[in-house]
């Protein structure tokens, strides 16, 4: 998969004439998930799907979410009575739908943001497991044998912050933009029939 996904930037960046740019790119990419450990590319799965979900909000937020709220306007605006407990009910399932469309996936975002520093945590203790069977083989006195465990441990914790610290702040954004949204929509939908 890696070598499909290296071919494919690649052969975009000998189009553009930056080919050595991408090699010595992917060569530092890989060298990284060597030195980070069995971790780093479980840290990288959850970031990427963590980017996924918000890029899809983001996509969401800025061509789609008009259009909803726009539907669910229409139907209110349809409406003759809007006094009676059936009108009101009506309201509180428009307001629903729109306010279940907007927050999707804004929970996942938040279990990933969570789950990057965890993970690279893991990545710690299989690092500091690695420093312990160098020292149980070799004894404490061989530090250059243990540095390599220390850096399988320190790479995945810094790896899983970044990735965590990379969708906190769009997360925190997502959610503040989505309970705007659904208020904002509360307020347009008067009562006044």
């Amino acid at each position: 998969m890696l070598d499909f996904i290296y071919t494919i930037f690649r052969a975009i960046a000998s189009v553009v004439g930056l080919e050595q740019v991408v090699v010595d790119a992917w060569e530092a990419v890989l060298d990284f998930f060597e030195m980070g450990g069995p971790i780093i590319p479980v840290v990288a799965l959850v970031l990427v799907i963590m980017w996924i979900f918000m890029l899809e909000r983001l996509f969401y937020f800025y061509f789609e979410h008009n259009k909803v709220v726009a539907e669910a306007m229409k139907v209110w605006e349809a409406r003759s009575e809007r006094k009676s407990w059936h009108a009101h009910r009506v309201r509180e399932f428009l307001i629903s739908e729109v306010r279940v469309k907007t927050t999707e996936f804004l929970g996942l975002i938040k279990v990933a943001v969570a789950l990057c520093p965890l993970v690279g945590l893991l990545g710690t203790v299989t690092g500091m497991i690695t420093v312990f069977e160098v020292m149980a083989l070799l004894g404490s006195g061989n530090a250059r044998a243990m540095a390599a465990g220390v850096t399988q441990a320190t790479i995945p914790t810094m790896s899983g912050l970044v990735a965590a610290l990379s969708g906190y702040f769009i997360s925190v954004w997502l959610q503040s933009k989505a309970k705007y949204e659904i208020e904002a929509m509360s307020e347009h939908m008067t009562m006044d029939h």
